[in-house]
């Protein structure tokens, strides 16, 4: 049965704290919402990058981290990184490959074990980009520097724990609550899209969790996040907004992959011919020239994106492999490419 969480334990109202501790600073960590709107309106032949192209890149980095076999913190935080830094800076679709390898790496450095990040050039060969490790080096410091050396973040990943951990130390019934895997795979899912970047994150993690327990008819359950809510006043209309769009966007993804636990390293099938360029990329990338930077200003539209282009032409997404992994079934894999 449901406890109230007016009679929590020492652990549970530890938990219930540093929610509202979260809450108090989650908003230092979002993507500024003038550059989210630039790109959401941004036209695909628009110089500047589209929702399709970071939807793209973000779809790459999902792949990349679970090829290198990185936690769902690294992508999450990669993705966080990536926003941010989109949402203020003029950025050219071709140099988007450089800056999505870039933020995972600086996730990566910041949550994984040392041993288990790769060597940076195989991470540059894995993601089939034309820059080198020095361009890769040099991004990052621009990122870093960008973000004011500000690289942590308070994510909905953050939340959807949390969240998790008091919901299972409320309730005896814990046959009816579902794995953090399957919660984080949803969330992984709802992150490929522009939209849910402008989400607060307490409130898109627990919108993933309500419209689960919604999906399951758990009323049970329900009376917790109901009971979460009102203790840390998040606002009905807000959550059910962001609820709505995390069932439409469980409508449009391959649920059912959201019930694999995301724990293994994806597997890509990799054809002579596509073996062939790797290994010749490897040895034989153009480096990119001094990439020029210029910051969005808060009065600018999308009309005056600073040209930041490069001789050489690279697609918004770096080429894929030949056949998907576990955890992207076709429909999703091609969604937003069309």
């Amino acid at each position: 049965m449901m406890q109230d969480l007016q009679d929590l334990d020492n652990e549970t109202c530890w938990l219930v704290k540093e929610l509202k501790s979260y809450i108090a600073q989650e908003a230092d960590f979002l993507p500024r919402e003038t550059g989210l709107n630039i790109m959401e309106s941004a036209a695909e032949n628009h110089n500047g990058v589209s929702a399709k192209c970071r939807n793209a890149k973000v779809e790459d980095l999902w792949s990349l981290a679970s090829f290198f076999g990185f936690s769902t913190q690294t992508f999450v935080l990669a993705v966080n990184l990536l926003d941010r830094f989109l949402a203020i800076m003029k950025v050219q679709p071709k140099h988007v490959p450089c800056i999505g390898v870039s933020c995972l790496h600086i996730a990566a450095k910041m949550v994984e074990d040392e041993c288990n990040i790769s060597p940076t050039h195989e991470l540059i060969r894995i993601s089939q980009s034309k820059f080198t490790v020095s361009d890769l080096s040099r991004m990052e410091k621009i990122i870093s520097e960008k973000l004011n050396l500000e690289l942590k973040a308070i994510t909905a990943l953050t939340f959807l724990h949390l969240y998790h951990a008091v919901i299972v130390s409320l309730t005896s019934e814990r046959g009816e609550i579902p794995s953090i895997e399957r919660l984080e795979a949803q969330l992984k899912a709802c992150l490929c899209q522009l939209i849910f970047s402008k989400a607060k994150p307490s409130v898109l993690a627990l919108s993933v969790i309500t419209q689960e327990f919604d999906a399951l008819q758990s009323l049970a359950m329900l009376e917790i996040v109901q009971e979460l809510q009102r203790h840390l006043k998040i606002i009905d209309s807000e959550l059910l907004y962001w609820r709505g769009l995390v069932a439409k966007c469980m409508t449009e993804y391959s649920s059912s992959e959201c019930n694999k636990p995301d724990n293994k390293k994806l597997v890509w099938i990799v054809s002579r011919r596509t073996a062939q360029n790797l290994h010749a990329n490897h040895f034989s990338v153009p480096e990119l020239p001094t990439i020029p930077e210029g910051s969005w200003d808060e009065s600018e539209s999308e009309d005056s994106c600073e040209d930041m282009s490069c001789e050489e032409d690279s697609l918004c997404g770096s080429p894929g492999s030949d056949a998907e992994g576990a955890f992207f079934p076709s429909e999703f894999c091609n969604q937003g490419r069309k």
